[in-house]
């Protein structure tokens, strides 16, 4: 059997499992290897080669090493076009879908440790809003259509939407119906159920 050309390493129940619900929609193969993050395996030497920064997730594909989940999904969406989770350059979608990508690790994960810790912090001189705010921020895009994009799912609803369903199953955000309705709707998916699998 010849080695996969994509492999993805991952610690179950983290954020790694955005990525490996990803390339589950993307429908290509791949090699997956755990990794034992809360035994410190991402502090060991071994791979730290991987990625300095002692996190997960990272992929390799074409011998070319990749870590930080939204690089990963925008990288592997335009590399593999024919799955539709990215619109195309020139498509009216494409701004939309950039910035909901980048919306996760730039203001929705930053305001959710904020929150979460009860750091007082002045959204002036931070950039990302108030939890509110950005709650807000979602819940308006949701007002088009079942997906960030309207009636296209896209990788972006695997970035901030795995985000969403970390906070309801911790009990860290409070019931809205509009983005609980969002949460149900892609855990139905097929490719998050392959996901799941993987966290065992």
């Amino acid at each position: 059997m010849m080695a996969a050309d994509l492999i993805v390493w991952h610690g179950p129940n983290t954020r790694s499992t955005g990525t490996v619900w990803l390339v589950e929609e993307l429908g290509v193969p791949y090699e997956l290897r755990k990794v034992d993050v809360f035994g410190g395996e991402t502090r060991e030497a071994e791979f730290l080669k991987i990625n300095p920064a002692g996190k997960v997730p990272a992929i390799r594909h074409k011998g070319k090493t990749l870590t930080e989940m939204a690089a990963i999904s925008l990288y592997l969406c335009d590399e593999f076009p024919k799955a539709g989770l990215a619109p195309a350059i020139g498509d009216p979608l494409r701004a939309d879908y950039l910035y909901w990508s980048v919306f996760r690790p730039g203001v929705l994960e930053p305001a959710i440790v904020t929150k979460a810790q009860n750091l007082d912090v002045d959204p002036r001189t931070v950039g990302w809003g108030e939890w509110e705010t950005v709650i807000t921020l979602i819940e308006t895009a949701l007002e088009d259509g079942p997906y960030l994009l309207g009636e296209r799912f896209s990788a972006a609803d695997i970035l901030i939407g795995g985000a969403l369903g970390w906070l309801k199953h911790f009990k860290l955000m409070p019931d809205n119906p509009r983005i609980d309705d969002y949460i149900t709707r892609l855990h139905a998916r097929p490719a998050y159920a392959r996901m799941q699998a993987s966290n065992q």
